[in-house]
């Protein structure tokens, strides 16, 4: 049975493998199940309850959660049964973020997890014409509750007129409006139908060996991003049990106690956990260290597809035994696919990932996509390290003259809502303008090189690709963010955020008494010296137009509530520089 609207999914589910435990939350210390068949009447309920409120085809209904939750997901389903559309918003946005969306969308209806967020939104509430009422998840004082509908829904049940609903939902209706984040100018919202988001389950999910039962997943990356969105519809689809964790910094835990098989990461998370794993190598003395980081460089030159290095693979096993199998047995001890997106993942992060046993399969796409275009494979050589894989079925893609990636299939977006001229402005023809620069090489793997818009020229003619800098100096475990500049100079140059409690760690190895305040940090000139010699290593993977000659560190951290950063953790280059302006002036000075 194939699905061609979202909610099909569940039904599918329903009907071939239903399971015990479909949806799971940590609450109040202890994981608690929602069955699928509980999950189906929960959602046909509150489908019921909407119409009953006078919900119409294609009306907008928001929904804002702090953390992933099985109430998202039962919502966001019953939204689609309604023949309504979601419109799904990022917990760490400002209110006038919230007040532009909402009336943007023209959302009637708005559910949010918490109080933090409530008070957000209520506080512009009047503010956003058409905005009905406010429904939350958790119990707040004042506001309703979600699980009111579950009783709307009982009084007004009425199963052929849902069915009748249902019925009139088409694959091409649009089922949700998202707005991306964007590192500039005012938040799109992208049109996806039915089929654009369900081709990409069918086809994308082909690249994982999800055909086993009883598997698991963890699910923590934003629900309101595509990307998570459309693995829990795949993990959905598969009959996979998914476990929403209660929070980033729970994850460590999460991970020992529900060891699951799969998940998705963004490359800054996953750094994270390789920068904190290799900090432990530190802590060890004698053979014990010398083992470790031994094994640590056998992983680092690991290549999932070469059987045939006999001397290296027996190295590999000694290693894997001695020490990587513990990485895998620090998060969970199962994690067989950690699926990454959003943004370049660093090759040496999936070579001891994957030398671990637990292979990191990189994907690419975007939010107008659906969002995967291509997607790595461990199965017959469908895995290049350095590559994000090859096109999944049905998807078409070309590379223009000048280098970017066009992609053309049924995973392509409606269009920007509301923003016919911006829609015009990304699409040539049937193919959407992907943005990116990349090149597909002899064997079918798609290669990423950078953002069209991101790559700038030097005052010299040379053109400048950041990202792919930036990746390979954030290898240093004393960079936590960096964004190379010099568009128009005569030279790169760039602003770094270093790590402060790894610069802390390493000036206390030195003997070095210096507070751990940011701002005293980065005035330490041991500090900069050291950052700037591990930058002159990668000095020879470049030319040298692109080589960093001048760096600056900032005092402040970079985050999402101060601005620095989009919601998925990428640099918002725009910002950064403006507000580091002063710095920028004074190496160019």
């Amino acid at each position: 049975m194939k699905p061609s609207r979202i909610f099909d999914i569940l039904s599918i589910q329903v009907e071939v493998h239903p399971l015990d435990k479909c949806l799971s939350d940590k609450r109040n210390g202890k994981w608690k199940s929602l069955s699928t068949q509980k999950y189906y009447e929960s959602v046909n309920l509150i489908s019921a309850a909407l119409i009953e409120m006078g919900v119409k085809p294609q009306d907008k209904i928001a929904l804002i959660s702090t953390t992933n939750r099985s109430e998202w997901s039962i919502m966001d389903m019953a939204i689609l049964q309604a023949g309504a559309i979601s419109v799904p918003l990022y917990p760490n946005i400002s209110s006038d973020d919230y007040k532009y969306i909402l009336n943007h969308s023209e959302s009637i209806y708005c559910f949010v997890s918490d109080q933090e967020i409530y008070d957000k939104v209520f506080s512009i509430k009047s503010e956003v014409k058409g905005l009905r009422d406010l429904y939350a998840f958790d119990k707040i004082e004042g506001c309703k509750n979600w699980s009111d509908l579950i009783g709307v829904g009982k009084r007004a049940w009425n199963e052929k007129k849902l069915e009748k609903t249902k019925s009139n939902v088409e694959s091409d209706s649009i089922a949700t409006i998202i707005y991306t984040s964007g590192t500039t100018g005012v938040p799109k919202g992208v049109m996806l139908s039915h089929g654009n988001i369900v081709s990409n389950v069918i086809s994308a999910t082909r690249r994982f060996p999800f055909e086993n039962r009883n598997q698991k997943a963890l699910s923590f990356l934003p629900l309101c991003h595509i990307f998570e969105r459309t693995f829990i519809y795949g993990y959905l689809y598969n009959s996979i049990s998914v476990y929403f964790a209660e929070s980033l910094e729970t994850i460590s835990e999460n991970l020992n106690e529900v060891k699951p098989n799969f998940m998705t990461a963004v490359p800054r998370l996953l750094e994270k956990v390789y920068d904190k794993i290799y900090a432990k190598g530190n802590e060890l003395a004698g053979l014990k260290k010398t083992l470790f980081y031994w094994a640590v460089e056998v992983g680092l030159k690991y290549d999932p597809n070469d059987k045939s290095n006999i001397v290296y693979n027996i190295k590999h096993w000694i290693a894997y035994k001695l020490i990587l199998s513990k990485w895998k047995k620090a998060l969970g001890g199962n994690l067989e696919i950690i699926c990454s997106g959003s943004a370049p993942l660093q090759s040496r992060l999936a070579r001891v990932f994957s030398a671990a046993g637990m292979t990191i399969a990189e994907a690419y796409g975007l939010t107008e996509t659906s969002p995967a275009i291509s997607v790595n494979d461990l199965r017959n050589g469908g895995l290049k390290i350095g590559t994000v894989g090859k096109i999944i079925d049905g998807i078409e893609v070309v590379i223009a003259d000048d280098g970017e990636i066009l992609c053309k299939g049924p995973n392509v977006m409606k269009g920007y809502f509301k923003a016919p001229d911006q829609t015009s402005a990304v699409m040539e023809g049937d193919y959407f303008k992907t943005g990116d620069i990349g090149a597909l090489d002899k064997d079918g793997f798609l290669k990423i090189t950078d953002r069209k818009k991101q790559m700038f020229k030097t005052s010299g003619g040379k053109y400048i690709a950041p990202q792919v800098i930036e990746s390979q100096l954030k290898q240093s475990l004393l960079i936590e963010q960096i964004m190379v500049v010099g568009e128009g100079k005569n030279r790169a140059s760039a602003l770094i955020q270093p790590s402060f409690e790894q610069a802390k760690i390493w000036l206390d190895e030195q003997g070095v008494s210096c507070k751990d305040d940011p701002e005293s940090l980065c005035k330490n000139e041991l500090l900069f010296e050291k950052i700037n010699n591990e930058i002159r290593l990668h000095d020879h993977k470049f030319g040298k137009w692109e080589q960093v000659k001048e760096i600056r560190l900032t005092p402040e951290i970079w985050s999402i509530e101060a601005g620095h950063l989009t919601p998925t953790m990428k640099v918002k280059r725009k910002i950064v520089q403006e507000k580091y302006q002063n710095l920028v002036d004074e190496i160019y000075s």
